[in-house]
């Protein structure tokens, strides 16, 4: 009975496989229309990425075909979602804006804002990496949230565009402490490294590395003072000493006190002794 019953499904299969194959080259416009409709909503119930790919080979023949239509609005959206579901994102974010573009006053314009925004999120590379398709998802997510304040899905595009912003600040924050790092092998580096983590603190008020950044930048400037020329060193640690006197006053009580307090006493003794 086992052997009969997967015999018989291996026929059907076989049957469905070749009328699909069928379709496929036919001009039947309505019946690949509603063949991929179905597709589509079996993958969905299915969570079935077969028919999804199936579904949409037939959505690229008949998209083009349905524009202007009644039927184009759905269609559009079907297609565009297809890509979603597939984890194809750079042509469902296409899709969806011309989606959005095309059909500004559908009842999907919400869900499709949205998920052209989380189709650029997925497209956000690691923080090292150019971070391009990072900007524009927060962009994206940003659009959702004016559009949609209220909308079904606020609190998770808010949730996306936080850790897209924490991404980009930890982005800004390594660039500026690998000029601290590679201060003493490269002449200006350290200037660029109390510049850059500036221009950090003025940028990311609210980061969770803001007082690394404060710490970074305070070290940064005691190092380019004690291996400074003599006539600058005087200048330079006055400059340091008010990084660390910023420092104190935002973080009374900071976890890198520990560590600058042989620093800021070894500039006070040069300041004595000069």
């Amino acid at each position: 009975m086992k052997k009969a019953f997967l015999l018989l499904s291996l026929l059907m299969l076989s049957v469905s496989c070749s009328e699909y194959q069928k379709l496929l080259k036919s001009e039947d416009t309505g019946k690949k229309y509603t063949t991929a409709e179905q597709l589509y909503d079996e993958a969905k119930e299915e969570d079935s990425k077969p028919k999804y790919r199936k579904a949409l080979r037939l959505f690229e023949q008949i998209v083009p075909e349905y524009r202007g239509k009644p039927q184009g609005e759905k269609l559009s959206f079907l297609f565009a979602d297809t890509y979603y579901q597939l984890g194809d994102y750079y042509l469902s974010s296409y899709q969806f804006e011309r989606f959005q573009q095309s059909y500004p006053n559908s009842e999907k314009l919400e869900e499709a804002a949205f998920k052209k925004a989380e189709s650029f999120y997925h497209l956000s590379p690691r923080y090292d990496l150019d971070q391009t398709d990072t900007h524009k998802a927060v962009t994206e997510l940003q659009a959702y949230l004016n559009a949609f304040p209220e909308g079904e899905y606020a609190d998770r595009a808010n949730e996306l565009a936080t850790e897209l912003r924490v991404k980009l600040e930890k982005k800004a924050f390594e660039i500026a402490k690998q000029y601290h790092t590679t201060g003493l092998a490269r002449e200006g580096n350290y200037r660029a490294a109390i510049t850059s983590f500036d221009n950090f603190i003025k940028e990311y008020p609210g980061s969770p590395f803001r007082e690394e950044a404060f710490y970074y930048r305070y070290d940064a400037a005691y190092q380019l003072a004690i291996n400074s020329f003599a006539s600058l060193m005087p200048e330079r640690l006055e400059e340091a000493k008010t990084y660390y006197e910023a420092y104190v006053k935002r973080y009374p009580e900071g976890e890198y006190l520990p560590a600058m307090k042989a620093s800021i006493e070894d500039i006070e003794t040069r300041l004595q002794n000069i």
